[in-house]
């Protein structure tokens, strides 16, 4: 016999009812809530409000809706705050009931802009150094790679600077602001790009940059720095998109080094980040450059084919001259400042009536040889560029990098939400910190199980990383049910 079902009739009172009884033992919300401490914000951001007024929200909520805002990929606060009253999970996540008041949308936009990204980025740091007491970081080594965001402004908005008064008004003091702090600042990008963004500018996100990577578009970068160990976000830094990757690994390696405590003695990097100034500055620090050079780069190019190569000419110690295939002597000339070099240069006559100048140089003055005035710490740091362990890790970077960014598409950290440096950086923070939570939720209650710990002494024989004694001896915290290792003092 069929059944019918009755009209529905709302019940006058719920006796029976409880949330958490609604939210199955495995949902994720529920292993974040049992990971992660949000109480620590009250103190984070106590010199940000009044002792009088009006009373706020609790700035624990207003951190779990951010974070629901970019784990759920919700299009806006608006949204998120409309669908708020139909989710259990998340009324049992944020500590409400069936019948809590549900915040203003507005709520969200006026604690970023009170808080400030500094706050956002605490959160992030606290996540790394969970991950780090759980055993997840090793900290020796790092890969590093930048991604472009989208931002949030149509490239009809970039307007012409050297007009820009006939197109704006009220906007135009903030703009010059922008190019006057541009021309203070050291060019970060080639030449032609950085003319670009002096130039032409978004009147709906001034901070963001012209990038020309295939289509020209508006957009800003993200760096991040990624321990192999269990792939965890270890350090971030958000710029313009125009800004030179290169120009932000030192920035990266000490950002990695406070955030771990640990001091890498190695960075794996593609050729973007080979700059000579990088190589020594990884001389001056002690850490090892797995990286292509640059140098190795363009002298592949079809501009330097069938011209002879620098390690062609000899270099003469006790005169401090080199000496060219042809057995010509190049003697030293000026001294670059900027790029710390000496030009090596033959007498033009040599160069003329040479019969190897077709092979040596296209250029009207004759060949020119450059010698950094570090030349000794260069050739060892281009040495350790081209070891065998280099070799291995450059392969592991494409993979490993590309799969740290791939995870953060389902967030969609490829597109800003907001406009504005400051805010494009905590939407960056709270994606990697989301990334990292997910390592934590599926490794941190037990990292180092048989098959892990298997896995990870294989990987030291083969050379790479291996988590060092004090991570191998995970203790049960007394809070929150966390696993924290027995770490020695640094």
């Amino acid at each position: 016999m069929m059944g019918h079902q009755p009209p529905p009739q709302p019940s006058l009172f719920y006796t029976g009812f409880n949330l958490d009884q609604r939210i199955r033992k495995n949902h994720p919300l529920r292993k974040i809530d049992n990971l992660i401490d949000f109480e620590f914000i009250y103190q984070e951001v106590r010199d940000k409000y009044g002792s009088n007024g009006n009373i706020s929200v609790a700035p624990p909520i207003i951190l779990k809706l951010m974070l629901l805002l970019v784990l759920y990929n919700v299009r806006s606060e608006r949204e998120l705050m409309g669908t708020l009253p139909e989710r259990l999970d998340w009324l049992w996540f944020l500590g409400y009931n069936l019948d809590s008041k549900i915040p203003n949308h507005s709520v969200l936009s006026k604690a970023r802009k009170k808080w400030g990204v500094e706050t956002f980025k605490s959160f992030f740091e606290r996540i790394v150094w969970q991950c780090v007491e759980v055993g997840l970081v090793d900290g020796k080594k790092i890969f590093v790679d930048s991604s472009l965001i989208d931002a949030d402004a149509s490239n009809n908005s970039v307007v012409d600077t050297h007009s820009l008064k006939k197109h704006l008004k009220k906007g135009y003091p903030e703009l010059e602001k922008r190019l006057s702090d541009r021309e203070e600042d050291p060019p970060t990008a080639g030449k032609s790009t950085q003319e670009v963004n002096q130039r032409y500018v978004s009147t709906t996100d001034p901070e963001a940059s012209i990038v020309k990577r295939g289509t020209p578009r508006l957009g800003y970068q993200t760096h991040r720095a990624v321990d192999p160990v269990a792939e965890i976000i270890t350090a971030i830094e958000v710029t313009p998109g125009h800004v030179n990757e290169a120009h932000r690994m030192i920035s990266l390696l000490d950002t990695h080094q406070e955030n771990t405590r640990v001091q890498a003695d190695t960075i794996v990097a593609d050729s973007k980040y080979g700059t000579i100034q990088n190589l020594l500055a990884c001389k001056d620090r002690g850490v090892a450059p797995h990286m292509p050079t640059l140098r190795k780069k363009h002298a592949n190019s079809s501009s330097r084919e069938g011209i002879f190569p620098d390690h062609c000419f000899a270099y003469q110690e006790e005169t401090n001259t080199y000496r060219c295939p042809a057995g010509k002597t190049l003697i030293p000339r000026t001294v670059n400042k900027k790029r710390q070099s000496r030009d090596y240069k033959a007498a033009r006559k040599d160069c003329t009536a040479c019969v190897l100048r077709p092979q040596c140089t296209r250029s009207k003055t004759g060949r020119t040889v450059k010698r950094h005035l570090r030349h000794d710490d260069l050739i060892e740091m281009l040495a350790v560029t081209e070891s065998s362990p280099s070799q291995k890790d450059i392969k592991t970077r494409q993979h490993l990098m590309e799969r740290s960014f791939a995870n953060g598409k389902p967030y969609e950290f490829d597109r800003a939400r907001w406009r504005g440096l400051w805010r494009v950086g905590i939407q960056e923070y709270l994606t990697a910190a989301i990334q990292n939570i997910q390592k934590l939720i599926k490794y941190g209650k037990s990292p180092l199980k048989q098959g892990a710990k298997a896995m990870l002494i294989a990987q030291s024989k083969k050379g790479t990383s291996l988590l060092p004694a004090p991570f191998l001896i995970p203790v049960r915290a007394e809070e929150k049910g966390l696993w924290k290792a027995n770490l020695q003092e640094q």
